[in-house]
């Protein structure tokens, strides 16, 4: 099956391509027009056991995702609050690069101390989630954040970064740690969580 996702916007050609295999297409060639898109087709082919490639097409990318497959075996998680009605564990969802309101710099370094505070902690989320100006940490030259960020990857914690605001902000090319992601995928992350943590 072919699926023409030229012009889409993220996480548009995820969400095309997730239908058509949840309906149980085994050969699919989703069209794209962009390097992040072809980043998340193969995190969502991957993430199923499916086979998966990419080519330079048209002046775009042809991503070809076949197989039966099976979800991917999971590494080692990391130790998650109790699960209730709502979920299991909790994610932590930063979409600026400080924290509260006022003082910016003082900001900053209070959003800098609440990385660290939770690359140290016991009870470690399932995953954190950068958006919009947030995606300017994992992108940054701050080396106590990227120290924090990188101690929370070791330790099983998902590091998820907005592609759609690293390319907005043109920071793609400068992401220091996290995975390129897609709306998609970081909504099914605060879904599942039972609850979320904003700062």
């Amino acid at each position: 099956m072919f699926i023409n996702a030229v012009g889409k916007a993220c996480p548009i050609p995820v969400v095309m391509a997730k239908k058509e295999l949840d309906g149980g297409c085994t050969d699919l060639v989703v069209a794209v027009d962009n390097a992040i898109a072809v980043q998340n087709l193969t995190r969502l082919a991957s993430g199923r056991g499916l086979n998966v490639s990419s080519e330079e097409q048209d002046g775009g990318f042809h991503v070809h995702i076949s197989g039966t497959g099976a979800p991917a075996a999971e590494g080692t998680a990391p130790p998650l609050a109790a699960c209730g009605p709502q979920g299991c564990g909790y994610t932590v969802f930063i979409g600026k690069d400080h924290l509260g309101e006022g003082d910016q710099e003082l900001g900053y370094n209070l959003l800098r101390m609440a990385l660290f505070t939770l690359s140290q902690g016991d009870t470690l989320p399932a995953s954190v989630l950068f958006m919009n100006g947030g995606v300017r940490l994992p992108a940054g030259e701050d080396a106590q954040v990227l120290e924090s960020l990188q101690a929370l990857a070791g330790r099983g914690v998902d590091i998820l970064v907005c592609g759609t605001c690293l390319n907005y902000y043109g920071l793609t090319d400068q992401l220091k740690i996290g995975t390129v992601s897609n709306m998609y995928d970081i909504l099914s992350h605060m879904q599942e969580a039972g609850k979320v943590l904003s700062l």
